[in-house]
């Protein structure tokens, strides 16, 4: 299968001591739509690199098939061409998705794996969303999205092609077995939200299956306590709230 070249960019002091973060962005989504406020927060303390998926912000469409697997690939392909691993993933919603296929394919590449927002399973999702999803189209898609992702990638048609990419490959999505689910051996971090798009109970199913993981779930929405462009509208109070959190089980301090 033909690689893909990702769009990635370091964030930070690349010599801090802490092992690297990648962050892994949500569909519809670049770096700085995902990541914009939670970015000058993480890099602080430490190196932080981010990349853009197919199809997202600066990362060509190509003609290839979407997939979680593939997607996964293309990531291990940068840290392999930087030489890095294991290091800290944190994926949100569609990017949870390749967070955790990466840690499945390449576990050597993972050292600790925060899983936000992200359903491994079809029926996590709430009541109306698959119905939604096949009915919908490029002009529901929030101008938010379609405006950031034409401010990096400077391309017209770039937003429809990314939409027309991320719902196909929700729509061909299968259950991550549980199998699988309960083969990832990294420290995982499974993260949602008191009112997600993902149900509650997913993240408890996900959270017993994993042999090491720790359930945490936050008040707010889908993403706005990761300071996500839609979901927190500029709003850092969840972000804020959650990043102690997070940076303590990153440094091993939560239990």
């Amino acid at each position: 299968m033909t690689r893909i070249v990702l769009h990635r960019e370091w964030h930070g002091d690349e010599d801090l001591p802490h092992p690297p973060l990648l962050l892994i962005h949500g569909g519809g989504s670049t770096i700085p739509s995902n990541w914009g406020m939670l970015l000058p927060l993480l890099e602080r303390s430490r190196s932080v690199l981010a990349v853009e998926l197919q199809g997202h912000g600066r990362t060509e469409s190509g003609d290839r098939e979407p997939s979680f697997e593939e997607s996964a690939d293309d990531v291990a392909a940068v840290l392999e061409e930087l030489r890095l691993g294991p290091v800290d993933v944190l994926g949100f919603s569609n990017g949870g998705q390749v967070a955790f296929q990466l840690a499945a394919r390449h576990p050597g590449r993972v050292r600790r794996l925060v899983l936000a927002s992200a359903p491994l399973r079809r029926d996590a999702m709430v009541d109306g969303f698959w119905e939604g999803l096949e009915a919908g189209r490029f002009e529901d898609l929030p101008a938010v999205y379609a405006d950031a992702d034409l401010a990096v990638s400077r391309d017209l048609g770039h937003a429809r092609r990314m939409f027309e990419l991320d719902r196909a490959l929700m729509l061909g999505f299968e259950d991550f077995p549980d199998e699988l689910v309960a083969s990832v051996a990294a420290p995982t971090l499974v993260v949602g939200a008191d009112r997600d798009v993902v149900r509650a109970e997913h993240f408890v199913a996900v959270t017993a299956l994993l042999p090491d993981a720790r359930l945490l779930i936050v008040p707010g929405s889908h993403g706005d306590y990761l300071g996500e462009v839609l979901a927190a509208g500029g709003d850092d109070r969840a972000l804020r709230a959650f990043l102690p959190q997070l940076l303590a089980f990153l440094d091993g301090r939560l239990t």
